[in-house]
C-alpha cells in the first residue's frame, strides 16, 4: 500500500462568496475555476507521471491498491476538482482509480 498526501495551496480558490458555499463535485464552474488556474494543468501533469512511476513498481511488487490523498483548507473546491480530475487522468493511463470526498458533507 503507499499512502501519499500532496496539498493543493499552488491552485487558487473560488473567492466569490456564493461559489465558496458549493463543492466542486458536479459544480462545473467551480471545477472549471480550480482547473483553469494557472499551475492547475502542471500540478496535474507532474504528479500523475509520479504516481505512475511508483504505481509501476507496486504492480511489479503485486501490490493491490494505493491511497493518495489531495488535500486543500476546507476539503470543498481545490482537493476536489483535483481529486476528481487526477483519478480520470490516471484511469486514462491504465490505472483503476476512483476520488473519495472525506470532507465533503462536513459543513
Amino acid at each position: 500500500m503507499i499512502i501519499t498526501h500532496v496539498e493543493t495551496y499552488a491552485v487558487r480558490i473560488p473567492l466569490r462568496p456564493e461559489r465558496r458555499m458549493i463543492s466542486s463535485l458536479g459544480q462545473h464552474t467551480v471545477s472549471d475555476y480550480v482547473l483553469g488556474q494557472d499551475g492547475a494543468e502542471d500540478f496535474l501533469t507532474a504528479y500523475v507521471g509520479a504516481l505512475s512511476y511508483v504505481l509501476d513498481g507496486y504492480v511489479r511488487e503485486n501490490k493491490r491498491y494505493a491511497t493518495v490523498a489531495v488535500g486543500c483548507t476546507g476539503g470543498r473546491h481545490r482537493s476536489v476538482a483535483m481529486s476528481e480530475a487526477l483519478a480520470r487522468r490516471l484511469t486514462e493511463v491504465g490505472v483503476h482509480a476512483s476520488a473519495v470526498h472525506r470532507d465533503l458533507g462536513r459543513e
